[in-house]
């Protein structure tokens, strides 16, 4: 399992005192108002800032962080990632994950034929769609609904799923 895993990226400013105005990748947005600081990720470095206030703007998570106090200063940010340790992240319910730890898993059907491994998972108005690609780069579709995705185990690395009519 990944020790940093993404919450967001940041898309621009906001304002003129340095406010970052973040897209982030989780559906609970009050999750930043929990967290004291975040990883600014460029390539392969990680520069640890303190979040001093957390705002609101339409779907967008507005940050102010120790250090960015204008927008020129903030204008450097933008693109770039935001990651949090794993230790900081909220406790998830039971039989629920972070997407980053599902991401690789190898997908096997419950006759143990394997399909390939979860490249991607997106938000619907229903539920989650998990995007399966094989080793020819084929991809099928798979929703996170209970009568198609039967387990996921951490451990072995894998999920199990059961291909209803349509699927196939």
């Amino acid at each position: 399992m990944q020790e940093y895993f993404e919450v967001g990226q940041i898309v621009n400013t906001f304002g003129i005192k340095g406010l970052l105005k973040v897209k982030p990748f989780t559906d609970d947005l009050e999750r930043f108002e929990e967290l004291k600081t975040v990883y600014i990720c460029k390539k392969n470095e990680m520069k640890k800032v303190e979040i001093e206030e957390v705002k609101y703007h339409k779907e967008m998570v507005l940050l102010k962080v120790k250090g960015i106090e204008d927008m020129t200063e903030a204008e450097k940010y933008k693109g770039l990632f935001l990651k949090i340790n794993r230790k900081d992240a909220k406790k998830l319910p039971k039989d629920t994950y972070f997407i980053a730890d599902i991401l690789g898993l190898e997908v096997y059907t419950d006759q143990g034929q394997l399909l390939g491994k979860v490249d991607d998972i997106f938000p619907t108005g229903a539920n989650d769609v998990y995007v399966v690609k094989d080793e020819k780069g084929k991809q099928i579709l798979l929703p996170s609904i209970p009568e198609v995705l039967k387990n996921i185990d951490l451990e072995k690395g894998k999920v199990i799923v059961h291909l209803i009519e349509g699927l196939e």
